[in-house]
């Protein structure tokens, strides 16, 4: 248990802005293993953000209750995954070949394709976070928490099933570059599934799971195309995408 515990923390610290005990035991290598608890991080960042906008609601519109929960879940997760989906943007997007995207993917700046895919899909979370908070902002805080785990989930799966795109460059995500064993898929399936199968209906939580199945392989099929591989920020835009992808569902079957 307290093994488990300290890849956890492991996790929480390099998926998140959130602070670990320093008696956590630190190493590259650990970084593999901890990935297992991915989508159990989904469940702490989705819980703030589901906590948060049953909070606001109670006093704000759905609007702006909606933004605040979104800039709380941004604010603890750094805009990690955010920063991965601009910069996969950028690179699909103005890249020809696979060193030509990797050099766009690594550049700090933001290009064009970069600034509008993040704001239309920030736009995009927001229209269906705030339909769901209309109609019922139990059901959105719901939606909130499966969609942070199931697509952290989704990332977890195209990390294991690719290989790494970059040869070993001292980056980040170059640490955690080796596929997860049996044990690890099956933690890391069971805390992004959970959720999903315990807390949405039959009818949305097929939905859920169909659309975030099909992306993820869409997308997996992507990086396997364009770069051979995934990289850090391919792995940030699956997990964006699949999160999308889980609030358009339960919006879909909702109406």
């Amino acid at each position: 248990m307290r093994t488990q515990l300290e890849l956890f923390c492991i996790a929480l610290g390099y998926f998140t802005r959130i602070p670990v005990p320093g008696w956590v035991a630190w190493a590259p290598e650990r970084l593999t293993h901890a990935a297992r608890w991915l989508p159990l991080v989904g469940w702490v960042v989705g819980g703030a953000g589901a906590a948060s906008l049953l909070l606001f609601a109670q006093f704000l519109p759905a609007s702006l209750a909606v933004i605040l929960s979104m800039a709380v879940t941004i604010r603890l997760t750094g805009a990690f995954h955010e920063d991965g989906f601009a910069d996969s943007c950028d690179g699909l997007g103005g890249g020809w070949d696979k060193a030509q995207i990797l050099a766009i993917m690594k550049d700090s700046r933001i290009g064009s394709y970069g600034a509008i895919g993040l704001v239309l899909m920030l736009l995009a979370k927001a229209a269906a976070l705030i339909e769901l908070t209309s109609a019922s902002p139990a059901a959105a805080a719901i939606a909130l928490f499966v969609a942070h785990a199931l697509s952290r989930l989704a990332a977890t799966a195209v990390l294991h099933a690719l290989p790494y795109a970059r040869s070993d460059d001292g980056s980040k995500a170059a640490a955690v570059v080796r596929r997860l064993g049996r044990n690890d898929l099956a933690i890391a399936a069971a805390c992004g599934l959970l959720p999903a199968l315990v807390l949405l209906a039959p009818l949305p939580a097929l939905a859920v799971l169909s659309l975030a199945a099909l992306l993820t392989v869409w997308l997996a099929r992507l990086c396997l195309r364009r770069l051979g591989g995934h990289t850090g920020d391919l792995l940030g835009a699956v997990q964006q995408v699949t999160e999308l992808a889980c609030y358009v569902g339960i919006v879909a079957v909702s109406l």
